[in-house]
């Protein structure tokens, strides 16, 4: 199946039913990326909240590949991807 996502928003419902479909509690997925499960929580959420890094992990232990590919159809990018004003000053994300 694939999933077209443009927004960081568009990950929760998905790693919600990743997670499922892949048997894992939040409780043992945390446990199997050595962090809390408030912190799983955190991260189910808000996606943003975790470095590209961090998001392949999960994404490893759900069995499940990213590929990025250029759009079939050309436009302005910022429009694109929804991108608000001022999103070049939003801090750096990645703690676990």
């Amino acid at each position: 199946m694939d999933l077209l996502l443009q927004l960081p928003e568009h990950l929760v419902p998905n790693l919600k039913s990743l997670r499922r479909k892949s048997g894992f509690t939040r409780s043992e997925l945390a446990r199997a990326l050595g962090i809390s499960r408030a912190r799983w929580l955190e991260i189910e959420r808000d996606p943003a909240s975790v470095s590209v890094r961090q998001l392949l992990e999960v994404l490893r232990l759900f069995d499940v590949q990213l590929f990025i590919r250029a759009a079939d159809t050309p436009g302005p990018h910022v429009a694109t991807l929804g991108l608000s004003p001022g999103w070049q000053q939003r801090r750096p994300q990645g703690r676990w």
